[in-house]
């Protein structure tokens, strides 16, 4: 079965009256950098394939910067890598070109591969026209995962090429689906049900209105770590069985309309550490805490085609405070609107645990009692 969309009724942080610094854009989302798309595939089935014996609850996330052009459109971007034990395919690349060419998708650990050759099979059909004769399309998109064994029969490595196309092929404009969707579907964290989250925020640049923005695959943390507008919210939501430990990750992808440089894409992703740090993570052992930063302004064509010379534009480094700072809010918010969005997963006579889902009225009443007193 797959379903591709927030389910009913699920609400968001900001629904449950939780407050966040900073002012997001329409869609507090990802998509509110314009030209950018984003798709799922979802694979949820509560009963065992034959010959297995766990569900399976996976899927991909697909992110299209200039998801309209009919050409691979560079971007510039940087990464960081937190805590290392995961994997982001296309970084060596990155930190050396400065940029990737093609799409983000997020999957879980043992499916990087197959969404590899997805995504290359996709583009090489989707820009064949554009290159002929002994014209070569060089391909290196960017690939990332977090774990998903607990919840899902990682090992029967269910995602398929099909499943990367469905969720290049669906990405689109809009609200963003969030909690048990795409990559996210399988995904646990601080001990709460995890998933898919994404947030905005507009700020200006010399009186001209720009968006950072982040969406992030949370599969972190342990329960007593969790801090949310500065409460204990772990301490206080403590687990019948505290022995679930940190054993994830998390992907944060950010982008923005600004123009940067690929050292100032750098230092956001370096941001991004921060940010999923307001949530009280410590970026444990075994967690891949690995950050992707890029930006859709300065658009060139393949490197192959331009001429000698490239004309960038970019912000004076001096006025990045205010772009950290965004960077630092919609990450926090990503995060915890993954948790807020997902569902209680897990429980049936063929699963290892039951994950609950975060009560956000609870959190909400946490938060009001602190602030009052």
């Amino acid at each position: 079965m797959t379903d591709d969309t927030t389910a009913p009724g699920r609400k968001r942080a900001r629904d449950f009256g939780i407050s966040f610094d900073g002012t997001p854009g329409p869609l507090n989302a990802i998509t509110d950098v314009a030209g950018l798309h984003v798709g799922f595939s979802t694979i949820r089935e509560e009963t065992p394939r034959p010959g297995r014996k766990l569900p399976v609850r996976t899927g991909v996330t697909a992110i299209l910067p200039h998801a309209a052009a009919d050409e691979p459109v560079p971007v510039f971007a940087g990464i960081h890598r937190f805590n290392g034990n995961g994997e982001m395919t296309g970084s060596h690349w990155i930190e050396d070109g400065g940029y990737f060419v093609g799409p983000v998708l997020i999957t879980n650990t043992h499916s990087v591969g197959i969404a590899h050759h997805g995504a290359v099979r996709w583009m090489i059909d989707r820009y064949a026209a554009t290159y002929e004769g002994d014209e070569h399309l060089w391909i290196m998109p960017v690939v990332a995962e977090t774990y998903d064994g607990l919840l899902n029969d990682i090992n029967g490595q269910h995602v398929t090429v099909d499943h990367v196309f469905a969720a290049l092929n669906g990405a689109a404009s809009g609200p963003v689906a969030e909690g048990n969707v795409g990559g996210g579907t399988g995904m646990i964290a601080y001990g709460f049900k995890g998933g898919t989250g994404t947030a905005s925020r507009r700020i200006a640049i010399d009186g001209e209105p720009f968006t950072v923005a982040a969406l992030v695959q949370a599969n972190h943390g342990q329960r007593d770590w969790l801090t949310i507008g500065g409460a204990p919210v772990g301490k206080l939501m403590q687990q019948d069985d505290p022995g679930l430990s940190e054993r994830g990750s998390i992907i944060v992808v950010i982008a923005t309309d600004l123009p940067l440089a690929p050292h100032q894409l750098q230092k956001l992703a370096r941001r991004g550490a921060i940010g999923i740090g307001r949530n009280g993570t410590i970026g444990g052992n075994n967690s891949g805490d690995i950050f992707l930063a890029f930006s859709t302004a300065n658009p060139h064509p393949m490197r192959h085609k331009a001429g000698p010379m490239l004309t960038l534009k970019m912000v004076n480094d001096e006025i990045l405070d205010p772009v950290y700072e965004a960077v630092v809010q919609s990450v926090e918010e990503a995060v915890v609107n993954a948790m807020i969005a997902a569902e209680t997963t897990g429980g049936t006579p063929h699963d290892r645990y039951r994950i609950e889902a975060i009560d956000g009225d609870r959190v909400a009443r946490l938060l009001a009692q602190r602030k009052a007193g």
